[in-house]
């Protein structure tokens, strides 16, 4: 079976939106601060429904494609349970999946990155999302009604895509390892404490590659030529090393990870729980500086 492209453009949906095997995800999430200046994070369905790509799904990686026992937002679910929502929403073997927010597409690409990380790589991520869409001239839809038939989701875990907390413990230290903090420089030094952590810091031999700078200046997806030699100062582009991304909470750390597999790396963990789980742990180390 032919393989898909990571990424593709409004003009290639457009073209291909129709083909029976093209399922589409909207996995826009809501995420900001209310009018006391709380920060929430809640489902996309309500943005989904005011306007999405004619015939999209909405797909909901804040709650159903998630465990929410966890403390922590957006941990992975096991692999039964998110192999039968998947193939509820219609994610089979012979299907190619097209993933896009209303954001800056790291929404999709942690989806994405939890498709791979239970064995399936039939999964493009639409370059710039619903803007782009639009800004392409493409019409749109509201209301809430698309859904695709049921199918079998197949497919084995590749356990080495997900890093954990003992993992990135152990790693410290290791120079045959590279672990990418993906947040803004000031919150990598430790200078402000921009999520509210509590505890402001980055795990000990981090690196540093902010996710803002893999943006191109139109809110698409950075093109190689820019992020390739960010990758490759923080030295991830080594192949003789391996590679781990966190963040904040296992978000835009996926985005570096579906940049670095653009760039060849398709081998790159994501630390799911990252500084939300880590500072959570007083015993765990931060730097500064």
């Amino acid at each position: 079976m032919p393989t898909v492209p990571l990424l593709v453009d409004a003009a290639w949906l457009d073209s291909h939106r129709s083909d029976g095997n093209i399922r589409i995800y909207d996995v826009s999430i809501s995420h900001g601060k209310d009018d006391a200046g709380e920060s929430f994070t809640t489902s996309g369905r309500e943005s989904y429904e005011a306007e999405h790509i004619p015939g999209a799904a909405h797909a909901d990686v804040f709650g159903d494609l998630a465990n929410t026992d966890s403390p922590y937002a957006f941990t992975s679910l096991d692999h039964d349970t998110f192999a039968q929502r998947a193939g509820a929403l219609g994610i089979g073997p012979d299907t190619h999946v097209v993933l896009y927010d209303q954001g800056g597409n790291l929404w999709a690409t942690r989806l994405w990155w939890n498709l791979r990380l239970e064995g399936f790589d039939r999964v493009s991520v639409l370059d710039g999302g619903l803007g782009a869409w639009r800004a392409a001239g493409k019409e749109t839809e509201k209301g809430g009604g698309n859904s695709y038939p049921a199918a079998v989701f197949t497919g084995e875990r590749r356990p080495e895509l997900l890093a954990t907390k003992e993992s990135i413990l152990a790693g410290i230290g290791n120079p045959d390892g590279v672990l990418v903090n993906s947040l803004e420089p000031q919150t990598f030094r430790g200078e402000v404490d921009t999520y509210g952590y509590g505890r402001p810091g980055r795990i000990p031999d981090s690196v540093n590659v902010f996710f803002g700078d893999l943006v191109a200046e139109d809110g698409r997806v950075g093109g190689l030529d820019l992020v390739r030699p960010l990758f490759a100062e923080a030295g991830a582009l080594d192949e003789s090393k391996s590679v781990v991304t966190y963040c904040g909470g296992g978000i835009a750390a996926t985005f570096l990870a579906f940049q670095l597999a653009r760039l060849g790396r398709d081998d790159v963990a994501v630390y799911d729980g990252s500084m939300n789980e880590w500072v959570s742990d007083e015993s765990l180390p931060l730097e500064v500086g």
